[in-house]
């Protein structure tokens, strides 16, 4: 009767947990949140809200949930943390976690995949691609030549006081700020290539030594995409180019914040002692995670720096 609780499997049976139904509460209040901000809209001249309260209290709504993702984040993650050291993460189930951060990152290439689209679609038709001109302004649809000039890169649309969103000037210039930036990612890819071999060889302060240069290469590239962002001669909004170019690299940016983070845990984790040569999961989780990222932002500076930046780059 003794051994009838005994564990007799590779496999991993998780104890009941109240995370995955907070996390889901905390998502819906987010989307809610994130909904009601994105179809408030501000009077101009009078700085109130317009939409009614629902939309009013859609930012606060929207920190709310962002805020409730984080710290269940925060208290799911440690838990798994904690099975990993009470010996739960088996061979098997190691295999298994592999299994869904492919799946995973795979999903994350479908995403900028989406994106990619959007910007291709845009520059290899840069014209008007419907032919039935008076359905398509029937139901209020602009014309793409009207925000592109029907060339790409678009010509240049200065702003003015009737224009004050939707202006182009240029594009940037490849290589300068774009090619540091793809130096600073390749770099951080040898730096954390680094740090697994050396954990691989039970090797600590190299290992804590490639984690600090990672995490302080992306916090660099952050800063730089910051200032080059401050730069643009472009507008975000009501420019088919600014809004492709701020989605996809915008996204990107994202996704460095979010694996810098994801790094500076795993170095604090590391400090702690927590990987072994035999089960390190944590960390292989954020270096495919962070290859994933440096991989992404040598087709966006190909395909939109380069490739697209037309003859007249460079210009602020």
């Amino acid at each position: 009767m003794s051994d009838s609780h005994a564990k007799h499997h590779d496999y991993h049976l998780v104890d009941p947990s109240p995370w995955p139904l907070l996390a889901s509460i905390g998502a819906l209040i987010m989307a809610v949140g994130a909904i009601g901000w994105m179809r408030s809209t501000r009077n101009v001249d009078t700085g109130a809200w317009e939409g009614g309260v629902a939309f009013a209290t859609g930012p606060w709504v929207f920190i709310v949930g962002f805020a409730a993702i984080v710290a269940v984040s925060y208290f799911w993650w440690r838990d798994v943390v904690r099975e990993a050291h009470k010996g739960d993460h088996t061979p098997v189930v190691q295999l298994h976690l592999r299994y869904g951060m492919i799946l995973f990152i795979a999903s994350e290439v479908m995403f900028f995949v989406a994106w990619f689209w959007a910007y291709f679609d845009a520059s290899l038709f840069p014209g008007d691609i419907d032919t039935i001109q008076n359905v398509s302004e029937a139901v209020g649809m602009v014309q793409r030549n009207e925000l592109t000039g029907g060339v790409w890169p678009p010509n240049a649309v200065e702003a003015t006081e009737a224009v004050k969103s939707g202006y182009f000037k240029s594009t940037f210039d490849p290589w300068g700020l774009p090619l540091v930036n793809t130096l600073i990612l390749l770099l951080s890819g040898c730096t954390v290539t680094w740090a697994h071999h050396a954990l691989l060889h039970d090797n600590r302060k190299s290992l804590v030594y490639g984690l600090v240069l990672t995490v302080l290469l992306g916090m660099t590239f952050t800063a730089l995409q910051a200032y080059e962002y401050g730069h643009a001669a472009f507008s975000y909004s009501g420019h088919i180019y600014g809004a492709t170019f701020f989605m996809a690299t915008g996204f990107h940016g994202a996704h460095v914040i979010i694996g810098t983070i994801f790094l500076a845990v795993v170095l604090f984790r590391a400090l702690a002692g927590h990987f072994t040569t035999k089960q390190h999961f944590g960390f292989e989780a954020a270096a495919w995670y962070w290859h994933f990222v440096d991989v992404v932002w040598l087709f966006l500076f190909a395909c939109i720096y380069v490739w697209g930046a037309g003859a007249n780059a460079g210009g602020h």
